[in-house]
């Protein structure tokens, strides 16, 4: 909405400009009128809309075409007066006014005009039978107003009119040759419903109905006022009510009707709250709220946001497969001008054997969008109406920019929930099928894959210590001399070669070398397509030489070769990594004698599933007959059972303490 109204009134002279503007000022007729009024402006508080307005007088008398015309280009409003006892006046305002107008000003942003019949006391008759064929004729025309500037009648309704025209304007929405909507006011209106459509029935229900009523207007609608409504829908259209609910045709039908009866506010009041504006277009400030993003910093999506778009998925997901068909897909975009998803989305994320979007993966992708361009994330839940939706201020709410990544290293913890781990290696060496073998796919699967829709980029979750976390790997091109800060900036890094290139492992060493020696950001070697025959890489140092020498894991063996779907253990790690870069575990391997093995066994027992259940066991009961004390102990055991649990794992390359420790809690739980 505009900030300010700049209205502007010409027409021949003696027709009562300055006497208008006068009255309307000091609520009286002049006593003297001179030639031209000074510009009077209207401060917000006054204005039934609340916002400042000019009003410019002009005068043939005192000012030269040249100053006219500058006034054209800046009004917003323009009200041509003439006079109703003056027949000359008003055949000026088409043969002269309106051309000289139209002339000025551009073909794709004309300003709207209002026609003002003055001195409607000298008069009995109106001369409304010889304005509407020229309203007719000229589509800028929005209304016509007969007053008087001697009787102060209609003063205050002219120049409410010449706000509104500017305010509220009919143009965008409506066209009256046709007696319909326009095309670009359907498609917002239509995205509209669709949002209101919570349940995606296709018909707006009584508390969708009273939804939208709030979201606009503030105030819910009665119920006998939610009957009326529906009642003047089903009289003037046979498809407009449906099941007791408003459709779509209906809800554009009641529009239609706002706009036919001079209440267009009430659809811009509408359009306005779901963000568009004047031309119909969804604003740069709802669309990208700001949104500060300190260096080292990530963005993720926060707990409400999840359960928005989780709603989003029930409402699209109508075969309840807990999948997106390409048709649900569609259909959950068409609140959006464009595709946003390509075809490359199905081999980022997880799909069904169909190739369609499971919930992880699109949850998956969400993530994936918001970690790498919050921007375009906002977007996105702007054509949803997330902050409409949730009564926010903006999209931004939805989400959650992480404390810098040193603070996390200082204090050996962190409460990120994506972690992100650039796979870099020779060209061949196995690189894409380590990034969709941790999609589940196997290389039958990846074979079907066409190379336009390969994507760069896998993501899915992971479990480390009971909590789900996000893993992004990120394919990077192999070019040693030109890897930039965004190859290197991640969390964990993979080093892949292929065991049976005997030149591919030197491409390892060399970028980790050049790169990563000296970093604090945990590496990993992989041993890709351990299927195949291993062959002596040449090198200076073998494979397990090398790391051994630079004290990182094992070459890790990978194959994605399987009948199944590969194994996740590799990635597990990667993020176990990621999450504690500090503790250095000792191995990556499944001897079952670390203390990672062991707790990770640990932590897979079903003795812990069996003292998790006692304790929820004995708190129900407490809960029952209340003992303070009794689950006030319960509540602090769980506590200590978590911080020690925890310990084991931030910890466990320093000490093998804590394991015994451990064992010998559970066990006295167990007792207990």
């Amino acid at each position: 909405m505009r900030k300010d109204v700049r209205i502007l009134l010409v027409g021949e002279p003696k027709v009562g400009k300055t006497s208008l503007i006068m009255s309307l000022v000091s609520e009286e007729f002049p006593d003297e009128v001179p030639l031209r009024a000074e510009e009077i402006t209207i401060p917000a508080d006054v204005t039934p809309e609340r916002v400042p307005t000019h009003i410019v007088d002009y005068s043939e008398a005192e000012q030269s075409d040249e100053q006219l015309y500058q006034e054209i280009s800046k009004a917003n409003v323009i009200c041509i007066v003439y006079s109703v006892n003056n027949k000359k006046s008003i055949e000026k305002v088409t043969s002269h006014w309106i051309p000289l107008i139209n002339d000025r000003t551009d073909k794709d942003s004309r300003v709207p005009l209002i026609l003002v019949g003055n001195k409607s006391d000298l008069v009995e008759h109106s001369s409304m039978e010889t304005i509407l064929p020229i309203m007719n004729q000229y589509q800028d025309i929005e209304t016509c107003v007969e007053c008087s500037a001697k009787n102060l009648k209609n003063i205050s309704e002219l120049f409410y009119y010449a706000q509104k025209a500017v305010l509220h304007p009919t143009g965008p929405l409506y066209c009256p040759e046709e007696k319909e909507l326009k095309p670009s006011c359907i498609k917002a209106l239509t995205r509209i419903f669709k949002i209101s459509d919570l349940d995606n029935d296709g018909t707006l229900n009584d508390s969708e109905l009273n939804f939208f009523q709030r979201t606009c207007f503030n105030t819910p609608l009665a119920p006998q006022a939610l009957e009326d409504v529906k009642n003047v829908v089903r009289r003037n259209m046979m498809d407009g009510v449906k099941d007791n609910g408003l459709t779509l045709k209906g809800f554009l039908f009641l529009h239609t009707l706002f706009i036919q009866r001079g209440r267009h506010e009430t659809t811009w009041t509408v359009l306005r709250r779901f963000g568009y504006d004047d031309d119909l277009e969804l604003t740069q400030e709802y669309l990208f709220p700001l949104i500060k993003i300190p260096p080292d910093c990530t963005t993720e999506l926060n707990h409400n946001a999840y359960l928005f778009l989780q709603s989003v998925f029930d409402k699209h997901d109508k075969d309840r497969d807990c999948a997106l068909s390409p048709e649900e897909v569609k259909d959950l975009f068409k609140v959006f001008p464009y595709m946003p998803w390509g075809p490359d989305v199905n081999n980022t994320v997880c799909t069904n054997e169909q190739g369609w979007l499971t919930y992880q993966g699109y949850l998956s992708q969400w993530t994936l969008t918001t970690y790498l361009d919050v921007q375009r994330s906002l977007e996105y839940l702007g054509y949803l109406g997330y902050s409409i939706i949730y009564e926010q201020e903006s999209q931004a709410a939805a989400i959650t920019v992480t404390r810098n990544k040193r603070i996390d290293l200082q204090k050996k913890q962190t409460q990120r929930s994506v972690f992100r781990c650039n796979v870099l290696g020779a060209r061949g060496s196995g690189k894409s099928g380590f990034l969709q073998a941790f999609l589940g796919r196997n290389l039958q699967r990846q074979r079907r894959i066409r190379e336009e829709h390969k994507s760069f980029y896998a993501i899915s979750t992971t479990y480390v210590y009971g909590q789900e976390k996000y893993l992004l790997l990120h394919e990077v091109m192999p070019d040693i001399d030109f890897l930039t800060e965004t190859d290197l900036a991640c969390d964990v890094v993979c080093l892949v070669y292929d065991v049976n290139n005997p030149r591919s492992f030197e491409y390892c060493a060399k970028v980790y070398k050049q790169y990563f020696i000296d970093s604090k950001t945990p590496c990993v070697v992989i041993a890709a397509k351990s299927d195949l025959h291993e062959v002596r890489q040449h090198y200076s140092l073998s494979p397990h030489d090398f790391c051994r020498k630079h004290k990182l894991h094992p070459p890790q063996p990978f194959t994605c070769s399987t009948n199944e779907a590969p194994s996740k253990d590799i990635y597990t790690r990667l993020t176990t990594m990621a999450m504690y870069p500090h503790a250095r575990l000792r191995c990556m391997c499944a001897c079952n004698r670390c203390t990672y093995c062991l707790c990770q066994n640990l932590l897979k027992l079903e003795l812990l599933r069996s003292i998790k259940a006692q304790l929820r066991t004995v708190v129900f009961n407490s809960s029952r007959q209340p003992s303070r004390s009794l689950y006030s102990l319960t509540r602090r055991a769980v506590t200590v059972l978590c911080q020690l649990t925890n310990s084991v794992v931030a910890r466990c390359s320093h000490t093998r303490l804590w394991l015994p420790l451990v064992l010998f809690l559970l066990h006295v739980f167990t007792l207990c």
